[in-house]
């Protein structure tokens, strides 16, 4: 599927997010529940997240220039980062709105009407995240990946409310509702690091994950038997896209032709075993001692 695409998954985030907000405020002001409150809170980030999504696979979809020769996959984790904190942020509003309950308890009213507008609201929530979870894994974008999660910690935001004003209702004890808030806020801020932590991870160039860096490994490794060697393997992904890059010892002997045939063959097998990957390779000849001189950064984090 081509990047440009992929917009439309966040248009559908978006509007998730406007039709929560609309029910879950509903049903606050229907209960006047705290808890109802910050899960209407969170759906607010939701809708603010799902705009940042949006412009940053926008950008993402642009195709190389001659000021980004790699590309803009990395705008990507802008969009990551920028969720995870909108989600921390809003897991202090919670806190604070929570504190503020405490001290000054507004009984719950009309429980049963806000637990039903609270659970189709859920249930648009994860519906939209279920299908952006899958087109994320499908399309390598960490973008849809983190909007799909942040729609799931809405729904289990939701579940936790839900917890909440029951226990209310059954026990009469107003301060259950404020706890469950502040426990839902601790569990969104969780979450929020998480992808705050995967957006840093993701500017600092960090290797590919072991599976695929296996996978690579693997086809060179099944070269090795026709003679040659390699090493100064490195990887790095950038929102989408994998990078590789790695020195191929060859027989000195060999014809420049010779070795760039192999190397041709190399290159497809790789970006035949990880999708979307840009494979450079230099080529040294085995009996030179120079070749060792990189041998340092022979490695594949």
């Amino acid at each position: 599927m081509a990047r440009s695409s992929i917009t439309k998954y966040a248009w559908l985030s978006i509007l998730a997010a406007i039709s929560t907000i609309a029910l879950k405020s509903s049903a606050y002001f229907i209960t006047g529940s705290v808890g109802l409150l910050s899960d209407a809170a969170e759906s607010l980030v939701n809708l603010l997240g799902a705009g940042i999504a949006l412009a940053m696979l926008t950008i993402t979809a642009r195709p190389p220039d001659e000021e980004h020769l790699f590309g803009h996959d990395k705008a990507e984790y802008f969009a990551c980062g920028a969720e995870g904190a909108l989600i921390v942020l809003a897991s202090v509003s919670i806190v604070i709105m929570a504190i503020k309950r405490f001290f000054n308890p507004v009984p719950i009213q009309e429980l049963g009407i806000g637990l039903i507008i609270s659970a189709a609201a859920s249930l648009i929530n994860f519906v939209a995240s279920r299908i952006l979870l899958r087109a994320g894994k499908k399309n390598y974008s960490v973008t849809l990946e983190a909007d799909a999660h942040h729609l799931m910690t809405d729904v289990w935001t939701s579940i936790g409310v839900f917890c909440g004003i029951s226990a209310v209702a059954l026990t009469g004890w107003q301060p259950l509702d404020q706890i469950v808030a502040f426990c839902i806020a601790c569990y969104i801020a969780w979450i929020g690091s998480k992808l705050i932590m995967r957006s840093v991870l993701g500017l600092m160039d960090s290797a590919l994950p072991h599976d695929k860096c296996n996978g690579v490994i693997t086809v060179l490794e099944k070269y090795k038997s026709r003679g040659i060697d390699y090493h100064a393997l490195r990887t790095r992904q950038a929102g989408s896209r994998c990078f590789v890059s790695v020195h191929i010892l060859v027989p000195g002997t060999w014809t420049v032709q010779h070795g760039h045939e192999l190397l041709e063959e190399l290159e497809a097998d790789i970006r035949s075993e990880v999708m979307y990957v840009t494979v450079f390779t230099h080529l040294e000849p085995l009996e030179d001692p120079v070749s060792g001189h990189d041998i340092e950064l022979d490695r594949c984090r």
